[in-house]
């Protein structure tokens, strides 16, 4: 490679691997912002900004992530249903009950960029309420996310 010369991954230089992490007893957001990496690709040398360069994510055990301080009553997720006075919310305690995939597919977004692209990599994300998954068959590798130090 010549010097002063930018690296642009080409489609052709793209090698997708699938990964298997299990959630239970993860902090929230920082295994958000550990997946929107790898779906991202920024994770690998040849990450270009404008390409889809990442891997494919399943996550296992949704129901059993963990939320520090008192998150669990006090945050609230907000959305319109399009009619007039249709505001809706929910707690993070019932839509852990309801659908607790919906809560960590909800903090990877927030960590993505806002543009087609960043849908696009949302679509390698795939979340499991239990400890089973239906993609044997990519051979997905187990990815240790670290734990928190403070």
């Amino acid at each position: 490679m010549e010097k002063g010369k930018t690296y642009m991954a080409r489609p052709t230089d793209i090698d997708r691997k699938w990964y298997v992490i299990d959630a239970k007893d993860k902090v929230l957001g920082r295994l958000a912002a550990e997946i929107a990496t790898i779906l991202r690709g920024k994770h690998k040398p040849q990450f270009t900004p404008h390409m889809d360069t990442g891997d494919f994510v399943i996550v296992v055990n949704a129901e059993e992530i963990k939320l520090t301080g008192r998150k669990r009553e006090q945050k609230t997720y907000y959305w319109h249903t399009g009619y007039p006075g249709g505001l809706r919310s929910r707690t993070v305690e019932q839509m852990l009950e309801k659908k607790p995939e919906e809560v960590l597919r909800r903090a990877v977004w927030g960590m993505m960029p806002k543009n087609k692209l960043a849908r696009q990599q949302m679509k390698k994300l795939r979340i499991y309420v239990g400890p089973e998954h239906p993609h044997m068959a990519q051979m997905p590798q187990p990815l240790e996310v670290p734990e928190a130090t403070r």
